[in-house]
Formats: C-alpha cells, structure tokens, sequence
C-alpha cells in the first residue's frame, strides 16, 4: 500500500508501481486542491470540492435564528470525488497501520489475509457509519414518529449532518469501486454488493428519500458490522464463532425491518401525501410507477440477501454435520496379540532351550 517504504523502485506506471504508491498519488492530488485554496484565482474552484454546496437559509420567525439547509445538485459531483480520495487514505492508512501489522502476529493463509483485510476495513466503516447514523438519528427524532418518513414529501431540504452522510456514504462506495484493481480473488461477489450500496444510496439521495434511506441503513450498518467483527475474532481464534449466532438472528430482523417501513412508506405512507405528481425542478417524484420501482428493488435486494444467506447457513449446517458423523465413526478394533504355541516348548528358531535334559552321548551320536 501507499506510505510504505520500498527497497526497490518498480517501473513509474507499471501494476506495481501503482499498488505501491497509490494512495501516495492520491495525496498529492488532494493536497493540489487544498491548496486552491490559498490563491482567489483558484478558491471559488476549490471550495466546491472541499465544502457542502446548495446551502438554503430559512427565517421562521423574527425572533428565531436562522436555520441552514441543504438542497442537492450537479456541484456535489466534485465533493463527492473529493470524500472519495480521503476515503482511499484512509483505506490506505487503516491497511498500513493497523491490519498489516496483526496479520503478521497471526500468520493467515492467503485466502485468510484477504478476507480479513475486506472485514477489517469494512467493520471500521460500518462502525463509523453506525455511529454517525445513530447520532442523526436521535438528533432528528426520525425514528420515533413513523409517519416523519412520508409527511410533507418531497424532503428537498436537509440538514448539513444528513447531506454530508450521504456525501460521504456515495464517496466511500465509489472509493471501493477502483479498489477492487488490486485484488486477486473474489472481486465479482465484492462487485454486487459495492454497486448495490451505490445504486440504493445514491437513489434515495435523488428521490429525496434520504430519512427512509437513513432509517433503514442504520440496522444494516449494524448487523454488517457484527457480521465482519465476528469474522475477525474467527481468524484470531477458530473457537470464537459465537458471534455469528447472533448476527443469523438481527439479519433476519434487518430484513423484516427493511421490507416493513418499504411498503409502509411506498404503498400507504407516499400515495396518501398532498404532493403527488411528477416534477424534476420540485424534487417530487411521487408517481406510482416510481414509488413501485423502488418497492421492487428493495425486496428484490431483501430476497436476494436472504437467498444468499440460507445457502451460506446450509453449507455451514452440511460442514458441521460431516465433521459430527466423522468423530462418531467407531475406530476399527486392534488385532490381539498371538499367544505362543505350548507345543513348541522352550526351542524357538531351531535353538537349543537350557531346559534340554538330552544326555552328552545321545547329542554325540546325533551330531555324528
């Protein structure tokens, strides 16, 4: 990874001139833009990608104090790709610094180094994102009234926590996507999942569906992150898989939870709202045939999720049935030791027993 040192230079370009020293040209890159904004010429430039844009500043009262919100638009294209080259530092730092170094004192298979590289990383995210999530959750009160999730739609304004979550959520999924450059195996299952949290967050950032899409990525932060966390503790010691029991039982709940409030806000909540109708320029995109689509792509995703998750538990289930009925086969019995046979006496091979009474002439005799 970057910020390593290296005792030989590859070629300038090459595959592994890149792996080596990507995150050291991604740094570089940011720090340009930072720097933008030391000169006037160049600030208004990079200002848009450093700071959140579309900001909207609303009186209530003459008494009250102004409230900033935030709408969205074709300028969060450049925060965006700026989040995302701080998510590839810190992919990069994370990497460096701490999960490099415990798998040198763990001593993983290369099918184990990379699979704990990916929950690594991904636990460390979904810790962050759960926590930040949770924090926006109970400033806002968005879960304790159901009904907040549909009234007064199209939720074009947010606040700023809300719209740099969702920034920083679509940086970090499309951060993941060149990622996947440097892995060896496994990419076309990483490829799905990435591309799903794209498609599904970047969609309710558009639709203006950022408090259903905030409710429901809350528990699923949590049950990933006890899925990844789980899987490190297995790698650091095989006899620690206690918590992935209890990660079966929140992922059926997650998904019960998802599909629940989806058709609770699609089919009731949003078709009985005063706005309905089609329009790009109010951010209202309250129609039948969009609210049936993102239906459809929810429970699809949910099926999908659980497709996979019962053929992962059957195939856990046949693992330990086999080694079950491969300790209860019985060890064959040892063969019993021969006895000697008594007709023999005391010769064996031809020698003479001490027991011999024979006289001295009888034994000359037969030796003549």
């Amino acid at each position: 990874m970057g910020f390593r040192k290296k005792n030989k230079s590859p070629p300038v370009l090459s595959h592994e001139f890149v792996i080596q020293n990507h995150a050291d040209m991604v740094s570089c890159l940011a720090m340009i833009i930072l720097l933008g904004l030391m000169f006037e010429v160049t600030a208004k430039f990079a200002i848009m990608f450093i700071t959140v844009q579309y900001n909207v500043t609303q009186v209530h009262d003459e008494k009250s104090e102004p409230v900033n919100l935030y709408q969205y638009g074709p300028k969060d294209v450049a925060t965006v790709f700026f989040y995302l080259l701080i998510a590839v530092i810190l992919h990069a730092l994370i990497q460096e610094y701490i999960l490099d170094k415990m798998n040198r004192r763990l001593h993983l298979s290369k099918t184990k180094h990379s699979k704990f590289n990916e929950s690594g990383q991904l636990a460390a995210f979904y810790l962050f994102s759960f926590v930040w999530g949770c924090s926006i959750l109970t400033a806002e009160d968005f879960a304790t009234n159901p009904t907040f999730l549909w009234e007064g739609y199209p939720h074009t304004q947010m606040v700023f926590q809300v719209k740099f979550f969702y920034i920083c959520q679509i940086a970090y999924w499309l951060h993941a996507l060149p990622e996947l450059y440097f892995q060896k195996e496994d990419i076309p299952r990483q490829l799905y999942y990435i591309c799903l949290y794209v498609v599904h967050i970047t969609g309710a950032y558009v639709l203006n569906l950022h408090r259903l899409g905030l409710v429901l990525l809350v528990p699923h932060y949590l049950v990933e992150l006890l899925f990844h966390a789980s899987r490190l503790f297995y790698f650091s010691d095989e006899n620690k898989q206690k918590g992935f029991t209890l990660w079966a039982l929140l992922f059926v709940i997650a998904r019960l939870l998802t599909l629940t409030l989806s058709v609770l806000t699609f089919g009731f909540g949003l078709p009985r709202t005063e706005n309905q109708g089609f329009s790009l320029a109010e951010g209202n995109f309250n129609v039948l045939t969009i609210r049936m689509t993102c239906l459809a792509a929810i429970c699809l995703t949910q099926a999908w999720m659980m497709w996979k998750f019962i053929n992962f538990q059957l195939k856990k289930w046949r693992e330990h049935s086999q080694n079950q009925a491969s300790k209860k086969k019985t060890v064959s019995p040892k063969s019993k030791p021969h006895k000697r046979d008594p007709a023999r006496g005391g010769a064996t091979n031809g020698v003479v027993s001490s027991d011999d009474k024979t006289s001295p002439r009888a034994r000359k005799l037969k030796a003549s």
